[in-house]
């Protein structure tokens, strides 16, 4: 019976298929690296953001005008970035042909890069209330209002860790997380009303209060919308409007308690 003939060796791989080998590798590694690129800018831009969150909660608790003027001037490199990495991403699916778990991930960003700016634009929202406070009002702010200023980075800074390490399950956290924040926000209507009193001074602080609640509930809807986002770069479901399912998963878990 004859032998069967045996595989070629690298040596007996003709200069076409090593060509096309070679073109592949070239190709594979170009992506990969472009990608990595794209992952650290978005990082950055994230970063840079969640900071300005920080930065505008920290004026407006001491009132200071001139560090809020600094971050609205930070707003326009965000804008920028925005641009830069919508455009990064849109050249590497024209030129380089993305599939898979790539085009996932490119897809990905650009839903990401799109709710990182729109936070930034919240900061400078919280910024500008800085200085439409009346002069020699120092406002005594709402409890509600305060807790909502130390949670909210406490889940941004949550976010740009599991954005970081592509973890579903912090992701999945911070979206059944997202109830106490809500929760703050209905509270502090209701604070609100409570402090405003029939001066015109207590009536416009109270109007910029609860439009402060309002960004700052705003910026964690977008950090849940990211956290959704990356459930679905990791396990491919669509986790949009499925609250109640990782409720029920988790209570579940923790022997039918829901969290």
């Amino acid at each position: 019976m004859p032998s069967s003939q045996p595989s070629p060796t690298p040596s007996q791989t003709s200069p076409a298929q090593q060509a096309g080998e070679q073109a592949r590798h070239v190709h594979t590694t170009a992506i990969e690296r472009d990608i990595a690129a794209i992952k650290e800018r978005l990082l950055q831009e994230a970063t840079t953001a969640v900071g300005m969150v920080e930065a505008a909660l920290d004026a407006l608790w001491r009132l200071d005008i001139e560090a809020a003027k600094r971050i609205r001037k930070q707003d326009e490199g965000i804008d920028r970035e925005e641009v830069e990495i919508e455009a990064a991403c849109i050249k590497v699916m024209a030129l380089q042909n993305p599939v898979a778990k790539d085009l996932r991930y490119l897809t990905f960003v650009l839903k990401v890069n799109s709710d990182v700016e729109r936070v930034a634009d919240h900061a400078c929202a919280i910024a500008k209330v800085v200085a439409k406070i009346p002069p020699g009002i120092r406002p005594a702010w709402p409890t509600a209002l305060r807790e909502l200023g130390e949670r909210v980075p406490m889940v941004c800074h949550t976010l740009l860790r599991a954005l970081r390490d592509e973890d579903a399950e912090a992701a999945k956290a911070i979206v059944l997380g997202d109830e106490v924040i809500d929760s703050l926000h209905r509270r502090l209507f209701d604070e609100t009303l409570e402090m405003m009193d029939n001066s015109e001074h207590a009536r416009l602080v109270g109007l910029l209060v609860y439009r402060l609640g309002r960004d700052l509930e705003r910026i964690a809807d977008l950090m849940t919308n990211i956290a959704e986002d990356i459930i679905y770069l990791r396990t491919g479901q669509i986790a949009r409007h499925m609250k109640k399912r990782l409720r029920a998963e988790s209570a579940a878990e923790n022997g039918g308690v829901e969290s």
